[in-house]
């Protein structure tokens, strides 16, 4: 019973450090942030640092898409180049 016992709290432990991750990052920013200005504004610091480090923005987002949509241009008129040559793509 015992051996089970400790096997519970281990895993609890190892799950627990696994969520938390995510906290020690904000909690060097939320330091930094403490540093320089109030609580209030250390708080922001975090979760705007933990929010910019998972998503992405919309502008972001917009700029790769039309990055990714000129690349396919790019290729597709290199493609119908090379068939005008009579090579493969």
């Amino acid at each position: 019973m015992l051996n089970l016992e400790r096997i519970a709290a281990f895993s609890a432990a190892i799950a627990g450090a696994l969520m938390l991750q995510g906290c020690i990052v904000g909690a060097v920013v939320g330091t930094a942030g403490a540093v320089v200005g109030t609580g209030v504004k250390a708080t922001g610091a975090v979760i705007g640092a933990g929010v910019d480090a998972v998503t992405t923005s919309d502008a972001e987002t917009k700029a790769k898409s039309e990055r990714e949509k000129r690349e396919w241009e790019r290729e597709q008129r290199r493609c119908e180049q090379r068939q005008r040559q009579g090579r493969a793509c």
